[in-house]
């Protein structure tokens, strides 16, 4: 079965990026200078920042029903990206080197199904999570740190 991964639009994040410590501080964020590769995986482009580059660790609603299932967890966004991810088939670098959390919902946004796989292996477990015709969405987390880490739809 067909599936479509897609990145977060940099649109509503774009502003944040020339805000001074103090104001990103009140607002619940933190900007960082890359300094280990990996390790700050970009939820715009799907790549995890190069060395020297400034991303933001902010509170993302990654699930916003209004079901048990709400949800929000810390993402990390890089500064100039610009081209949300948006792919068919293919599992981005970013989600393929890391344990991940694969969480299964209804349109109305309850879970009907959970898995833990590496990266590298979650296109099996994609497919049989949509073999149920009941399964809208999928949400991906990085399993070990949990921040969120995207989206998949039937293609």
């Amino acid at each position: 079965m067909a599936f479509r991964i897609t990145g977060l639009s940099p649109e509503p994040f774009q502003s944040l990026f020339g805000l001074p410590e103090q104001d990103l501080e009140s607002l619940g964020m933190k900007r960082y200078i890359v300094g280990s590769n990996p390790g700050f995986p970009d939820r715009i482009e799907m790549e995890d920042a190069q060395l020297g580059r400034s991303v933001l660790l902010l509170n993302h609603v990654c699930q916003p029903a209004n079901t048990p299932y709400r949800a929000s967890h810390a993402i990390f966004i890089r500064k100039w990206a610009t081209q949300a991810y948006d792919a068919v088939d293919q599992v981005p670098q970013s989600m393929q080197i890391r344990l991940l959390s694969l969480r299964a919902f209804t349109d109305a946004g309850m879970m009907l199904d959970a898995e833990v796989a590496e990266g590298i292996a979650i296109e099996p477990v994609i497919a049989q999570m949509f073999s149920n015709p009941e399964v809208s969405y999928i949400h991906v987390h990085n399993a070990k740190q949990g921040c969120y880490s995207g989206r998949i739809d039937r293609a």
